[in-house]
C-alpha cells in the first residue's frame, strides 16, 4: 500500500511542479489541433466543479477558525482583493480600450475570487499559509454575491444575463463543491484517514489534468482571436496580474502586517481563480471572452511561481514575531 501511494505522491508532485509545462504544451497543440480540443468545452463547467471540491477536500474546521481568531487580516487582505481586482480591470479595460468580448474577460477575472494556488505560492514564498487559507476560503464562499455584483456594476446595461442567473451559477459551481469537498474530508478524516490522505495526493493532479483540460478547450475554441488579439489579451493580462501582487503586498505593509502575512496578501490579491472566469464566459458569453481568463490562468503560474522563488529567496525577518501576534489579533 506504501508503495503505491508513495507513487501517486511522486506522480502528484510531478504533476503540480510541472504545470505551467503542462498548460503550454496542451495550448500548443490545441493551436495545431483546435478541433481535438473543442469537443471539451461543454465539460468546463463540471470541469471545475471538480477542482472546487479538491479545494474544498483541503479545508479543515481549523481554517474556519482563524477566520475568528484573526479577522482584521483577513478582512484587510478580502476587501483588497474584492476592490484591487476588479478596479484594475475596469481601469485597463478603458485604457486599453478592448473589445467587448476580451472586457468582458477582464472583468470577470478581476471579480473572480481567489484561487488555491495563491495558497501554494505563499507556502513557497514563506508566507503566511495560514491567513492566505483563510483569505482564500472567504473570497470563495462571498463569489457568489461579489462576483456578479461587480460584473453587472462595470458592464451594466450591456448584459444579457442578470445577477441571480450568476449566482445561481457560481453557488452550484463554486459553493456546492466547497462545500461538500469540505463535508467529505471531515467524515474521512475522523472514519478513514487513510482514504482522506490518499484523495489529498490524488487530488492535485485530478486539478492539474482539469485546468490543463479548460485551458486547452478555451485555446482551442479561440485559434483566431489568439492570432488577431493575442498580444493586446496578454498586455492586459500582465499588468493586471503585476497591479494585483504588488498592491496586496503594499496594502499588506501599509497595514502594518507582518513580512509573511503580506507576502499573503499578495498574492491573495493578485492571483485569482481564472477557472471560475473561464466557466462563466463560456456560460453566459463567449468563447472569446474566456481567451484572457485562460491567459491569466497561464500567465499567473509564472509570475506567481517567479516571485516566490524572489521571496524564498529572502525569508522574511520578522516571520516569528508575525507568528507569535497571529494569537493577538
Amino acid at each position: 500500500m506504501s508503495i503505491g501511494t508513495d507513487g501517486i505522491r511522486r506522480a502528484s508532485r510531478v504533476a503540480s511542479k510541472y504545470f505551467v509545462v503542462w498548460v503550454l504544451v496542451a495550448s500548443a497543440l490545441a493551436l495545431y489541433s483546435p478541433g481535438t480540443f473543442t469537443p471539451i468545452a461543454p465539460y468546463i463547467t463540471p470541469l471545475l466543479g471538480v477542482i472546487m471540491l479538491g479545494m474544498g477536500l483541503t479545508l479543515e474546521p481549523a481554517d474556519f477558525r482563524r477566520l475568528v481568531e484573526r479577522p482584521r487580516d483577513v478582512a484587510i487582505g478580502a476587501v483588497a482583493q474584492w476592490l484591487v481586482m476588479p478596479l484594475a480591470a475596469w481601469g485597463l479595460v478603458a485604457a486599453f480600450d478592448l473589445p467587448d468580448a476580451l472586457a468582458v474577460g477582464l472583468i470577470l477575472v478581476g471579480a473572480a475570487p481567489g484561487g488555491t494556488a495563491s495558497n501554494v505560492m505563499t507556502y513557497l514564498g514563506k508566507g503566511d499559509v495560514a491567513l492566505s487559507v483563510a483569505i482564500t476560503t472567504v473570497t470563495t464562499l462571498a463569489a457568489p454575491v461579489v462576483m456578479p455584483a461587480w460584473v453587472v456594476f462595470i458592464l451594466g446595461e450591456s448584459l444579457q444575463v442578470t445577477f441571480m442567473e450568476m449566482f445561481v451559477t457560481i453557488v452550484q459551481i463554486v459553493l456546492i463543491p466547497v462545500v461538500l469537498g469540505f463535508a467529505i474530508r471531515y467524515v474521512l478524516d475522523r472514519r478513514a484517514p487513510r482514504v482522506a490522505e490518499v484523495g489529498l495526493d490524488v487530488f492535485p493532479a485530478v486539478s492539474v489534468a482539469a485546468i490543463v483540460a479548460i485551458v486547452a478547450a478555451v485555446v482551442g475554441l479561440n485559434v483566431e482571436n489568439i492570432l488577431t488579439a493575442a498580444a493586446l489579451a496578454f498586455a492586459a493580462v500582465v499588468i493586471h496580474n503585476a497591479v494585483g501582487l504588488g498592491s496586496g503586498y503594499g496594502i499588506g505593509k501599509l497595514t502594518s502586517m507582518s513580512e509573511d502575512r503580506a507576502r499573503a496578501c499578495a498574492f491573495e490579491v493578485g492571483l485569482q481563480n481564472s477557472g471560475l472566469a473561464v466557466a462563466l464566459a463560456t456560460s453566459f458569453f463567449s468563447p472569446e471572452a474566456a481567451l484572457i481568463p485562460a491567459l491569466f490562468s497561464v500567465w499567473h503560474n509564472v509570475s506567481g511561481p517567479a516571485l516566490a522563488s524572489y521571496f524564498s529567496a529572502n525569508p522574511p525577518a520578522d516571520a516569528a514575531s508575525g507568528a507569535e501576534s497571529a494569537t493577538a489579533d
